[in-house]
């Protein structure tokens, strides 16, 4: 595949990208900061794209860090294999692993939001000796209760759950997505948007047919432009089916310990609709806890804040 997102890079200063075969797939690899010794990983969610970090990469660089920014498995330019399985958190972490084998790293810093972030959770549980340290936004450390995560959600949110939908009705909001890849892209990226009570309806479709965006826009027609591009190339299927091995990944940690040592940064948006998990500290106890004043797509919505609280904690870490 033609890397086409690249030329809508020139003008918004952003990294060239590399493809690199890793765990039998190709990803889309942007780097910065080639010069430095300390690698930092940074892990985009859904439905987002490694230019989500284009504020935190030029912060990283000066602080003296090799940026290693993937498409992961089904976004962007990287490869988008046909089977569901294939996305699997085995299956993502393990691309992260082969990747710093790639590079020649014992292991490395790794940053997620939102899905990027319950990777490098699962990451530091399957793999600990490959995390040094783990700074994750939005989406907090998931407990496995006692029944798999779908149908717990089921039972508690019903099928319209957008969790649940991309299980229950399969290629169903992919369709939709596809078809309404910039209105949905426009309407999703947003903040200071009201609270009121849900619309029926699964979210995500109905956001792809919303003809008016509420609250405002979270960056530029430019950058808007550089997701919209992407998403019009991969389409959204290889995203929406990390959701779809949801259970699968439950039964798969079933024997994995569930504690994480490492030291840990833990980024909320205080206006996300993703609750705080209250018994983090339980299960992450090296963790400190910081919640600025946004929504969820806490580093594109406050980069200076974000990057001021990531290299605060990274710079008492070193210390």
């Amino acid at each position: 595949m033609t890397n086409v997102t690249n030329t809508r890079f020139n003008s918004i200063e952003f990294p060239k990208s590399t493809m690199i075969s890793v765990n039998g797939v190709k990803l889309e690899v942007f780097e910065a900061g080639k010069q430095n010794v300390k690698p930092i990983v940074l892990c985009h969610g859904f439905p987002e794209h490694a230019f989500s970090w284009r504020h935190q990469i030029p912060a990283l660089v000066r602080a003296g860090y090799h940026v290693i920014v993937p498409n992961q498995r089904g976004y962007g330019n990287s490869s988008c294999p046909n089977e569901v399985t294939d996305y699997d958190i085995k299956h993502l972490t393990g691309d992260l692993v082969a990747l710093l084998d790639h590079f020649g790293y014992e292991d490395a810093i790794f940053i997620g939001h939102d899905w990027g972030a319950n990777v490098v959770w699962r990451l530091a549980q399957l793999h600990p000796k490959r995390v040094k340290k783990v700074i994750n936004l939005a989406l907090p450390y998931q407990e496995r209760g006692e029944k798999p995560w779908i149908e717990l959600m089921e039972a508690i949110f019903g099928r319209d759950f957008y969790f649940v939908h991309f299980n229950r009705y399969p290629g169903v909001a992919d369709a939709i997505l596809d078809e309404n890849t910039s209105q949905f892209i426009r309407n999703l990226f947003r903040k200071n948007v009201p609270l009121g009570l849900p619309e029926p309806g699964m979210l995500m479709i109905n956001l792809a047919q919303a003809e008016k965006p509420i609250g405002e826009p979270i960056m530029s027609d430019k950058e808007l432009a550089v997701f919209v591009s992407a998403f019009e190339s991969s389409g959204f299927t290889g995203g929406v089916n990390w959701y779809r091995n949801l259970d699968r990944n439950w039964h798969l940690l079933a024997d994995v310990n569930p504690i994480i040592q490492h030291p840990t940064l833990m980024i909320y948006g205080d206006r996300d609709l993703i609750p705080k998990f209250e018994k983090l500290p339980e299960f992450v106890p090296n963790v400190e806890v910081v919640s600025l004043d946004c929504g969820h797509w806490i580093q594109q919505e406050l980069p200076e804040e974000t990057n001021q609280a990531i290299l605060r904690w990274l710079e008492e870490q070193n210390v």
